[in-house]
């Protein structure tokens, strides 16, 4: 059975934060990596996408702390704009929330290259000195562009009796909040962040039903036989719908 990974950021102190219309007025800093992408790839994340997470939405990626919610913010998007107005461009950056981290008064830790696409043309370096940057955010709606939402089965999977799942592709401005698989329904467990799992899997095609949160309330959004009877640990299925 999966259990939560440790995180890799750390610091804990909660950030203090205000509203400024459909903004959020809070902190942000960013991890090293050599590459500049998301996740390290020996870790799978706190949202346990694996190298989905160091690559997704251009490596523009994050770790969230108040935002998480118990794995339920895997996936969400925001728009993130810092305030140094001689330094921070006006759009900001576009990120994908990918795993969990804690910093100083922060709620964004951001990878290496959605930090410095928060900066004007030649004015990285003097952002990256700053270390920490006061910044506004929003929720916005997630866009994969030729993609529907996959589940992939993940890695510690062991068929037939017992399989987790992961969301990938998740659009929309939506939250999952249950997994329930048939041939007769049943719920699956959140192990963490995205990943879902239940011992003894039916056998056969499975389908899966997913309860979304969303800009049209609470809903069910179903994908039929997605995940064949011969599924495999570590393959990504695609389930040729996608959420609104």
């Amino acid at each position: 059975m999966l259990s939560h990974p440790f995180s890799s950021f750390s610091l804990a102190l909660l950030p203090a934060i205000s509203h400024s219309q459909d903004y959020t007025c809070s902190r942000a800093t960013y991890f090293g990596s050599p590459d500049c992408l998301g996740t390290p790839k020996y870790k799978s994340g706190a949202c346990g996408f694996g190298g989905y997470g160091r690559t997704v939405n251009d490596a523009n990626v994050a770790g969230v702390s108040r935002l998480f919610k118990n794995g339920t913010g895997c996936g969400g998007c925001y728009q993130v704009s810092c305030k140094a107005p001689n330094l921070c461009s006006d759009d900001g950056v576009n990120v994908v929330v990918t795993g969990y981290g804690e910093g100083d008064k922060t709620d964004f830790i951001l990878s290496t290259r959605a930090y410095a696409r928060m900066a004007r043309p030649n004015m990285a370096l003097e952002l990256f000195a700053y270390g920490v940057v006061d910044i506004e955010f929003r929720m916005i709606p997630s866009r994969y562009s030729g993609y529907n939402l996959m589940f992939k089965v993940h890695e510690h999977s062991r068929f037939p009796e017992y399989l987790a799942i992961v969301l990938l592709y998740q659009a929309g401005q939506n939250e999952i909040l249950a997994v329930e698989l048939r041939q007769e329904w049943r719920g699956m467990r959140r192990a963490y962040g995205a990943v879902w799992d239940i011992p003894n899997p039916p056998k056969g095609a499975i389908s899966l039903k997913l309860q979304v949160c969303g800009s049209a309330g609470v809903t069910w959004v179903q994908a039929d036989n997605v995940l064949p009877s011969d599924w495999k640990a570590g393959v990504a299925y695609d389930s040729a719908i996608q959420l609104p």
